[in-house]
């Protein structure tokens, strides 16, 4: 018997990684160049796009939900996580990640970053009157817009274009 295993999509997960490792945020901005620093802004970058898809009123595709998080998941395999330290640090990204979606955006009616969850992931950027904060948060500006002008069948392949 021959066993098969389930294909998984990567666009996104190759989008965000992509879109994470833009020099900006490590040479203008200082941040660390970590994976932590990395994973959050994989996803800060996801939360944004998942707030775009919410406000458009379109349901956004579970598989690629799951299948980025498989691939997180296969990269801490990589990394040399063990089993169990695989599904405790899946459930920590996973709790990380929802606390980031949920409160990234503190305005109703068009979108505002939240200044206390910046600063809870990206610690040098927690004195708010610094310049680097400020390119920070116009980056994510910028990217918002961007990808809530691109058509949702194609945002996911077409975010990779984004020049911050």
């Amino acid at each position: 018997m021959i066993f098969k295993t389930k294909k998984h999509n990567t666009d996104l997960y190759t989008t965000l990684l992509y879109l994470s490792r833009n020099l900006n945020f490590y040479k203008e901005i200082n941040l660390k160049d970590s994976f932590e620093t990395r994973i959050y802004l994989m996803f800060v970058h996801f939360s944004l796009i998942l707030l775009i898809f919410k406000k458009k009123k379109i349901d956004f595709p579970q598989v690629q939900y799951d299948d980025l998080f498989h691939c997180v998941e296969n990269n801490l395999r990589e990394l040399g996580f063990g089993d169990v330290g695989v599904n405790k640090k899946m459930k920590d990204l996973n709790k990380i990640f929802y606390d980031i979606l949920l409160k990234i955006n503190i305005s109703k009616n068009e979108f505002e970053i939240n200044k206390n969850i910046i600063k809870k992931y990206f610690e040098n950027l927690s004195d708010l009157n610094k310049t680097k904060y400020e390119l920070f948060v116009q980056y994510f500006s910028n990217f918002y817009d961007f990808c809530f002008e691109l058509p949702p069948e194609t945002m996911i392949k077409d975010a990779i274009k984004f020049k911050g």
